[in-house]
C-alpha cells in the first residue's frame, strides 16, 4: 500500500492552497500539443485542467486511492483521464509523447541515484523524439528547515504536518496528519548540479531552469522548475 493511499481523502484539502504551478503546466501542455503524461497524476490537479485545456492526458499513480479521487474528479470537471496505476520508475505506458510531466515535487520520492536514473531513464523512453521533459523540485533553506523541523504546523484548518530534515543525508521525513488520517512520506533532495548530471546522463538536454512558476530565472533559491528536451 502507498502511504498516499492513507490520505488520499485529505490530500485535496491539505495542498487546496497549491495553485501557482497549475497554469504553467497547462501552458507547457498547450504548447506541447499532447499527448501528455504525467507521473505521480495524484488526485489530479494538474491534470484535469490539461484536459480541459483540450489535451489528452495519460496519468500515473502508485495510489490506488489517489487515482479514485482522480477519476471522481474527473467527472466532476466532465473530462476524460486515461488514469493507470503504476510506478513512474516502469510506467504502464507504451506509446510516446510530446510532453511528460513531473509536478509538485514528485521525483523526491526517489531516494537514491539509482532510482532517479531509472526514472528518468523511463521518462526518455516514452518521449518522442525531440519531446520535453517538465518537472520541478526543491533544495531547502537553511531558514526554512530552522522554522519547521520536528515541529507539528497546522497546514490547513484541522490538516497538521511535521516536517523532520536530515540535512547531511539529505532527507526529509513528512507526517501529514487530519480528519482521522495520517501518513509518513519520505522525500530526498539533491543540489542543482546533481540533477543536472543525473539529466545529463539520461539522454536530456535542459533548455531552461526557473526559479518559480512565473519563469523568473533560476536564481539559487529552494525550489528549481526544469524545462528538458529528449536527444
Amino acid at each position: 500500500m502507498s502511504a498516499y493511499d492513507r490520505i488520499a481523502r485529505l490530500y485535496d484539502p491539505w495542498s487546496v492552497s497549491v495553485v501557482e504551478d497549475v497554469e504553467f503546466y497547462v501552458a507547457e501542455a498547450v504548447r506541447s500539443g499532447g499527448p501528455v503524461l504525467e507521473l505521480g497524476v495524484g488526485t489530479g490537479r494538474i491534470a484535469v485542467p490539461i484536459a480541459q485545456a483540450g489535451i489528452r492526458i495519460v496519468g500515473v499513480d502508485s495510489s490506488e486511492g489517489m487515482l479514485a479521487v482522480a477519476r471522481e474528479q474527473a467527472a466532476r470537471a466532465g473530462v476524460e483521464l486515461d488514469l493507470r496505476y503504476g510506478d513512474l520508475r516502469d510506467p504502464p505506458v507504451d506509446e510516446e509523447f510530446a510532453l511528460a510531466v513531473i509536478p509538485f515535487r514528485t521525483l523526491l520520492h526517489m531516494q537514491t541515484d539509482a532510482d532517479r536514473r531509472t526514472a528518468l531513464a523511463a521518462v526518455h523512453s516514452r518521449l518522442r523524439e525531440g519531446g520535453r521533459f517538465v518537472f520541478d523540485v526543491f533544495t531547502p533553506g537553511a531558514d526554512d528547515i530552522a522554522e519547521t523541523h520536528g515541529r507539528w504546523l497546522e497546514r490547513e484548518p484541522g490538516i497538521f504536518e511535521r516536517a523532520d530534515w536530515d540535512e547531511d543525508a539529505r532527507t526529509l521525513t513528512l507526517r501529514v496528519s487530519g480528519d482521522g488520517a495520517e501518513a509518513e512520506l519520505s522525500l530526498a533532495w539533491l543540489p542543482v548540479e546533481q540533477w543536472e548530471a543525473l539529466l545529463a546522463e539520461t539522454g536530456f538536454v535542459v533548455e531552461g531552469i526557473y526559479g518559480w512558476f512565473d519563469r523568473a530565472p533560476y536564481a539559487g533559491h529552494e525550489d528549481s522548475i526544469w524545462v528538458c528536451r529528449a536527444v
